[in-house]
């Protein structure tokens, strides 16, 4: 068993200390980082979360101390009384905050022993991420993962303060709710009184945050977490947090003033600047210049639309596509005239990922243009080509024929993957979007009806109420959602606040009366009491903290996060539970061969 701190009070942390301490008498506690022997005197850094500090044992000191120092290994828990001193002038290291003092111990307790650990607390670790994940605690010992930790309750704490001295109150909603799936599943819990029955954890709290409205409470925002049963990609998690927030009597330049001084906050803690002039793009002019909702726009390499170009040209595979509703578009990769046809090949296969048939290109080399596309058209054909994509020698033109969600999806992508393999993203270059005017519906072929493009209470754009029965695919939806580089980092809307308007667009997404009532009936009964007209906004707040704290993994900003397959290696879940609970939930497990 460890000592007692009893009679012992912390008066430091270890990165606390130095210069003006020295000659004081201080009590530092923290973990044994490294412990070498020079000769008779021991010198050991002790780590806590603001750091480290260098201890000095020598027995003309203390005997006991120096003899149990003898016995110190890495992560062992330690408390040290001790004498600040400066360093010798030959041994100051400057890259410590504590680098110009040590503490000259006069009095030592081991409070803990340790095992050699499985993983090193080390910032420079080399091991999978499944065994860190597996010892979390000892990876969240990092110096780095501690300091992420700390940003995180920083960027919270800074959330908090704006908003409340916005007039916002933090209230929280159910984390036990009514099953309303739409888009990803719903993680059920079982009711024990309610055998048969199930609550739904939520995938967001935007129906609550909406009857908040209803109460009358102006403004709201909650530091929320999220459930989904969705098959996970690089950076979800089927548990996640969001920066929720939602406002009444608004319209939507009143939410994007609100979330852009809110940004400015939280990213000046990480030095990245907001500009006072955020662009705004509208969903068409994104996709139609960049292939994506969520466009990158650190680097140019823009979709340029040839179809008029070469609409009645002898290429069939160009004119075909455009004769049937399609249309022609490329990207220039400027300086790619030199890429193998190997690598060129790697890029069309790359294209059919997003269902694009193939991928034409034009090289403008040294000695000519070369293309197994150019014989297919006239000289004037491709000039003209040629001048609008504004390519030069040395210039690759790379073309994709097809409906324009697939052209989009594939250039779009495909102009990700070149500048991301060629270094054309600038390091350190932070650039901000706004993108407004979605699409309210869009077609789900495999459920062959609309499906909301955010969710359904988004209200629609006023002017385009009238058309939603006879042109639901014209209606823009008055959302927005606030981009940065490539990354959305949040989404909101104008909410629905009548019944009259939310049932017709429930109609809209082919949903019956009885479907309405059941999923939703409370929502449009609160809508009967008069509610005034709101919107609110969404921030994936893991996402904005992986930017923040420059690394490429979500896993790297939540605590004890999960793994891509949605198991925590640390607590062995998801797990069996007792028949005994089984039994009193009602539910019978017939496992799969």
């Amino acid at each position: 068993m460890g000592e007692s701190i009893k009679g012992m009070k912390r008066t430091h942390y270890c990165g606390q200390i130095g210069s003006a301490q020295i000659d004081q008498k201080v009590t530092i506690m923290g973990w044994v980082q490294k412990r070498r022997d020079h000769g008779g005197v021991i010198f050991t850094d002790i780590r806590d979360r603001s750091g480290l500090v260098q201890v000095v044992f020598n027995p003309n000191l203390d005997d006991d101390a120096f003899a149990k120092a003898n016995q110190l290994r890495s992560e062992f828990v330690i408390a040290i009384e001790g004498i600040v001193e400066a360093r010798p002038d030959g041994n100051i290291n400057p890259d410590l905050s504590t680098g110009e003092i040590e503490i000259k111990c006069v009095d030592l307790r081991i409070l803990d022993v340790a095992k050699t650990p499985p993983i090193q607390v080390e910032d420079d670790l080399d091991v999978g991420e499944d065994l860190r994940l597996k010892y979390r605690y000892l990876d969240l010992r990092r110096p780095k993962m501690q300091k992420i930790m700390g940003l995180r309750h920083q960027i919270m704490k800074t959330v908090r303060d704006y908003l409340d001295n916005n007039n916002f109150w933090e209230i929280e909603t159910p984390i036990l709710t009514k099953s309303t799936p739409e888009g990803a599943r719903d993680y059920l819990v079982p009711s024990r009184i309610k055998q048969g029955r199930f609550f739904a954890l939520p995938q967001s709290p935007q129906i609550f945050k909406q009857l908040l409205m209803a109460s009358g409470m102006d403004r709201y925002y909650q530091i929320a977490r999220c459930f989904r049963d969705e098959d996970l990609r690089a950076n979800r998690q089927p548990e996640f947090t969001q920066i929720d927030l939602e406002m009444s009597f608004i319209t939507r330049e009143d939410v994007l003033e609100i979330t852009e001084g809110l940004m400015r906050k939280v990213f000046s803690l990480v030095d990245i600047e907001v500009p006072e002039e955020i662009p705004v793009l509208t969903y068409d002019e994104a996709m139609a210049r960049f292939g994506s909702d969520k466009p990158d726009l650190r680097f140019a390499m823009e979709l340029i639309d040839i179809s008029g170009l070469v609409a009645a040209s002898d290429f069939k595979i160009f004119s075909g596509t455009i004769a049937n509703g399609g249309q022609v578009k490329g990207i220039k990769f400027k300086g790619g005239a030199d890429l193998s046809r190997s690598q060129v090949d790697e890029l069309e296969e790359h294209v059919k990922l997003f269902k694009a048939k193939g991928l034409a290109w034009m090289a403008f080399k040294e000695d000519g243009l070369k293309s197994p596309v150019a014989k297919f058209l006239s000289d004037q054909e491709l000039e003209l080509i040629k001048e609008k994509m504004k390519a030069d020698t040395g210039d690759l033109l790379l073309f994709v024929a097809d409906k324009p969600a697939i052209v989009a999806a594939a250039l779009g992508n495909l102009r990700l993957k070149i500048a991301k393999d060629n270094n054309l993203i600038p390091d350190d270059t932070y650039k901000f979007a706004w993108i407004i005017d979605f699409p309210l519906l869009e077609f789900d072929e495999n459920a062959e009806r609309f499906v909301a493009k955010h969710h359904p209470f988004t209200s629609p754009i006023a002017a385009d109420i009238d058309i939603l029965d006879e042109k639901p695919t014209e209606v823009r939806a008055d959302a927005y959602d606030f981009v940065l580089n490539g990354e959305e980092l949040g989404g909101g809307s104008i909410r629905i606040n009548n019944r009259q308007l939310q049932e017709k667009v429930f109609d809209a997404l082919n949903m019956s009366k009885v479907e309405q009532e059941e999923k939703f009936g409370f929502l449009l009964d609160a809508f009967e009491y008069g509610a005034p007209p709101h919107g609110g906004i969404a921030f994936g707040f893991d996402r904005l903290m992986m930017i923040a704290a420059g690394t490429d993994s979500i896993r790297d900003v939540i605590a004890f996060p999960k793994t891509q397959r949605a198991t925590s290696p640390l607590t062995d879940a998801p797990s069996e539970v007792d028949p005994v609970q089984l039994k009193e939930l009602g539910i019978n497990i017939n496992k799969e061969d």
